[in-house]
C-alpha cells in the first residue's frame, strides 16, 4: 500500500553499543525568535475519522492480562487496545519532525511476567538515506517512554514488514531482550533494552540486502529464530534455536525448498509442545507465489507438513500469520498472503493441522462503520496482505487479523467487522476546507483516493470517491468563487481525473484526458469561476511532462508548452484569468494572465532544487502569494509574483494554509508547519505572519507533517493537518 515515504550505519561490533538515552517528551524550553508569540494556546487534537486505511503489520494480545492488546503499523506508529472504550490509543504521537523515520514499527514485545512493560523497535527504512532505529521501553503500557537510539537501521516499511515478531523478552530472564535485524544480525540486551550488542554465537551471516532475522519465538525456556536469507536449497538453514541463551544451533530436520524458503511467523502450542511455522518463497507482503505450514514437535524434533492448501497453477500465494489457542490444545489459525486469484483467507484447525476449515467460506462482514471498505464484488472483501493474525488467549472465538487497509475482528468466528476505532494510518496528500456547504473537509489521500467528510467524527458515509475510483490522489482543487465545483486527479484504472458539481458529494469522470494522464497524473487546478482547468503531469519516478488545459470541463485538452513542467498550478482566488506556477528547478515564479493559455516568468532568483516547495494563494485576494521553501524560509508576494520578500518571523516553512480570520483581524489566519525557533512544529498567525504561536505540543507531533495544512474558513482556530501515516489531524482551541 505505501510505496513512497520520506527521507549512520555503524554495525555493532560485539561490544555494548553506545546508546543515547532520552526520556520523552524531548522538547522543552526553546528560545523564541523575534516576532514570535511566546504563549501557547491550548488546543485539542483529534483524528478526522476514516478508520484504518493502512497496513496493520502486527497484533499481539498480552498473554497474562485479559483485554490488553497492542498493534503495530508500517508507517503509523503503535497502538494499545482499550477494552473498556473499545478503541485503540496511539502510543507514538510524541515522535517529532526529526524522528519521522521512527513512525514505522518493526516489532513490539511484551513481558509475560511484568504486564505493564512494553517494548517497541522503531525504524521505517533501512536505506542509507534513512536514520538509525531506536528501541522504546515503557513501564506503564506505553503512557511514557524511555528511548535508546541504535546504531543499526530497521525497516518497518520494507519488504518483510509483516513478519515477526523480531523483538522478544527472553523466557528465562525478563532483563534480557533479543532483537532480530535485517542486515546486522541478532542483537541482545542484558539491561532491559538500555544497551545492545551483537549476540555472540549466532551462526547466521548478515547480508546488506537480505531479510536477516524474520521472527523470534519463545518455546518454553528456549528461543527460536527464523532466518530469511536462505537460498531455499536442500542444505539451507532457516530456523535456529538456543536453549541456554548463548549457544545457537540449526533446528534438525527443518523443511527446505522454495515453499519453505522464508520463515514468516511462528506460534507455540504449550499444551502439545508444538511450534507452528508459516513459510513463503519471499518475505512479502507482495511477491509471494509459494508457501507452506509446518509444525515441529519440540520434544522430539519431528516435523510435520500441515499446509492447509498447496499453492499451485494460477492460485499462487504464501502463508503469513499464525497463532494458537491458549485454551484449547491443537487449535491453530493460519492466513494466506498475496493470494489474488482465489482471495486470501484464514484457515482454522482444531486437530493440530490434520484438517482445516476456511473461515472466509462462512464469513459475514459488516463494514458500515468504515464504508470505504465496501468496494463491491470486484475486490476480495476478506482482505489482502494478511500477515498479522492473533487469537485472544482468554476467548477462543475472539480472533483479529490485519490487512493492507484495516483490522478485522470476530467474536464467533463467523461475523466480522473492522476493529479499528482510534487507529488511523492514512498518508494525506491534499486537503480542502470548503467555505460553504455540508462538508467542512474534503481529503485527497494515499492509497484510498478522495473522501468527502460530512462529519469529522465518523468515517465518510460515501467511502472513497467513485466514478472513477482512485488509488492515490495527486490533485484536488475547488473553484474559489464557485465552491460547488471541485476537481480531482489521481492513479486510477478507469480514468485519472473527475469533477463534481455538488461540492464533492458525487463525481463524474472527465470525458477525455491527455494520454500522459494514465501514467503520470499530477496536481490539478481550477480557475476561480471553474471555467478553466490546468493539469500538470509527473510520473512516480519524477519525470515531468507538459501541462494541459481544458475550458470545457475536461472534454478536450490542449498542451501549455510555456507552463514549467511538473510544477503545481495555483489559481488566483479572485481573478479567474490568473494562474501561477513555481518552477522549482530554476527558482522562478511563472504567471498567466490569459486563463492559463500562456505563462511568463516573473520573480526569479528564489530557492530552487526541491520539488516539494509549495506555493499558496491567500483566499479572497488577487496576487497575494506565499511560498514555502522548507529550510530556506517563507516568502510573500503581494503583486502576483513580480516581487517576493522574505518573511522574517520564521526561518523554515514546509507547508502553509489559511483559515477564518480572528475577531477584529483583517487578514485570514495563517497556519504552517515550520520553524520559528529550534523546533519544527505547527503554528498559527493572526497578523499575516507578523508573529506566530505554536498550536501543537510535545505529545502531538506525528513525525512527518510537511505535506499539507489548511484552516477552516468557517471556524476560527480550526486547522486540518495532513500526516504521513497518522491520518488527518484536526485541532481546535479549547
Amino acid at each position: 500500500m505505501h510505496a513512497s515515504r520520506l527521507s549512520r550505519r555503524a554495525v555493532l561490533a560485539g561490544t555494548a553499543a553506545a546508546a543515547a538515552l532520552t526520556t520523552v517528551p524531548p522538547l522543552q524550553g526553546r528560545a523564541h525568535a523575534a516576532g514570535v508569540t511566546a504563549a501557547t494556546p491550548s488546543y485539542r487534537w483529534r483524528n478526522a475519522v476514516i478508520g484504518g486505511t493502512g497496513f496493520i503489520t502486527g497484533v499481539l494480545f498480552h498473554p497474562a492480562v485479559r483485554g490488553l492488546a497492542y498493534a503495530r503499523t508500517d508507517i503509523g506508529g503503535a497502538y494499545r487496545w482499550d477494552e473498556r472504550a473499545a478503541r485503540w490509543t496511539p502510543l507514538t504521537d510524541h515522535l517529532g519532525w526529526d524522528d519521522w523515520n521512527l513512525l514505522g514499527v518493526e516489532s513490539l514485545a511484551v513481558d509475560p511476567a511484568h504486564p505493564d512493560r512494553l517494548y517497541l523497535a522503531l525504524g521505517t527504512y533501512a536505506q542509507a538515506w534513512a536514520g538509525n532505529g531506536a528501541v522504546l521501553r515503557s513501564e506503564d503500557r506505553g503512557a511514557t517512554w524511555t528511548r535508546t537510539d541504535l546504531t543499526v537501521k530497521l525497516g518497518g516499511n520494507e519488504d518483510g514488514r509483516g513478519a515477526g515478531e523480531r523483538l522478544l523478552v527472553d523466557p528465562r530472564d525478563s532483563g534480557t531482550l533479543w532483537l532480530g535485524t535485517r542486515h546486522d544480525g541478532l542483537l541482545k540486551s542484558s539491561d532491559r533494552g538500555a544497551t545492545w550488542a551483537v549476540a555472540s554465537g549466532f551462526p547466521a551471516t548478515a547480508s546488506a540486502s537480505g531479510q536477516g532475522v524474520t521472527f523470534l519465538a519463545a518455546v518454553g525456556r528456549a528461543v527460536y529464530a527464523g532466518w530469511g536469507d536462505g537460498d531455499g536449497t536442500a542444505t539451507a538453514v532457516n530456523l535456529y534455536r538456543t536453549t541456554d541463551g548463548t549457544t545457537w544451533e540449526p533446528v534438525p530436520g527443518q523443511p527446505t525448498g522454495t515453499s519453505a524458503k522464508v520463515p514468516i511467523r511462528a506460534a507455540h502450542d504449550r499444551h502439545t509442545r508444538e511450534l507452528y511455522v508459516t513459510y513463503a518463497d519471499a518475505p512479502g507482503p507482495n511477491g509471494q507465489s509459494a508457501g507452506s505450514v509446518h509444525k515441529l514437535a519440540t520434544a522430539t524434533d519431528r516435523w510435520t507438513d500441515v499446509t492447509p492448501v498447496q499453492p499451485g497453477g494460477s492460485d499462487t500465494f504464501g502463508y503469513g500469520g499464525v497463532d494458537v489457542d491458549a485454551r484449547r490444545a491443537g487449535t491453530v489459525v493460519v492466513s494466506t498472503n498475496n493470494r489474488w486469484a482465489d482471495g486470501d483467507t484464514v484457515f482454522r484447525s482444531t486437530d493440530g493441522g490434520r484438517t482445516w476449515a476456511s473461515l472466509k467460506d462462512v464469513a459475514v462482514f459488516d463494514v458500515s462503520e468504515t464504508p470505504f471498505l465496501d468496494w463491491g464484488e470486484d475486490r476480495p472483501k476478506f482482505g489482502w496482505w494478511i500477515q498479522a493474525l492473533a487469537l485472544d488467549p482468554y476467548d477462543s472465538k475472539h480472533l483479529v487479523y490485519g490487512t493492507g487497509a484495516t483490522l478485522y475482528g470476530t467474536r464467533d468466528l463467523r461475523r466480522w467487522a473492522p476493529r479499528i476505532r482510534g487507529l488511523e494510518e492514512t498518508a494525506v496528500r491534499r486537503l480542502i476546507s470548503p467555505p460553504a456547504g455540508e462538508a467542512h473537509l474534503i481529503s485527497g489521500l494515499g492509497d484510498i483516493g478522495v473522501m468527502y467528510h460530512e462529519r469529522l467524527t465518523a468515517s465518510p458515509s460515501r467511502g472513497m470517491a467513485t466514478n472513477p475510483v482512485f488509488g492515490s490522489a495527486t490533485g484536488l482543487a475547488q473553484a474559489a468563487a464557485k465552491p460547488a465545483y471541485v476537481v480531482r486527479a489521481g492513479w486510477g484504472d478507469h480514468g485519472n481525473g473527475a469533477y463534481s458539481h455538488d461540492g464533492g458529494r458525487t463525481w463524474a469522470p472527465f470525458t477525455a484526458q491527455p494520454d500522459i494522464a494514465k501514467n503520470a497524473p499530477g496536481p490539478i487546478a481550477t480557475s476561480a469561476d471553474g471555467g478553466t482547468l490546468l493539469w500538470s503531469f509527473v510520473h512516480w519516478d519524477g519525470t515531468k511532462y507538459a501541462a494541459h488545459r481544458s475550458t470545457d470541463n475536461g472534454a478536450t485538452w490542449s498542451e501549455v508548452s510555456s507552463f514549467p513542467k511538473g510544477a503545481t498550478p495555483v489559481a488566483d482566488p479572485a481573478d479567474p484569468t490568473l494562474f501561477y506556477a513555481y518552477d522549482t528547478d530554476t527558482g522562478t515564479l511563472h504567471a498567466s494572465t490569459d486563463s492559463g493559455r500562456s505563462f511568463t516568468a516573473r520573480a526569479g532568483g528564489l530557492p530552487s532544487g526541491d520539488d516539494q516547495f509549495q506555493l499558496a494563494a491567500a483566499p479572497g485576494r488577487s496576487g497575494d502569494l506565499w511560498l514555502s521553501v522548507k529550510w530556506n524560509g517563507l516568502y510573500r508576494s503581494t503583486d502576483g509574483g513580480v516581487t517576493f520578500a522574505k518573511v522574517a518571523s520564521c526561518w523554515a516553512s514546509y507547508t502553509l494554509g489559511f483559515g477564518k480570520a480572528a475577531d477584529g483581524a483583517d487578514y485570514p489566519a495563517v497556519y504552517q508547519v515550520g520553524s520559528t525557533e529550534t523546533i519544527t512544529a505547527v503554528y498559527r498567525s493572526d497578523d499575516a505572519a507578523g508573529s506566530w504561536v505554536r498550536i501543537n505540543d510535545d505529545a502531538h507531533q506525528w513525525g512527518w507533517i510537511g505535506e499539507v495544512i489548511t484552516g477552516d474558513p468557517r471556524v476560527y482556530g480550526r486547522v486540518y493537518l495532513g500526516t504521513n501515516g497518522r491520518g488527518i489531524q484536526y485541532g481546535e482551541p479549547v
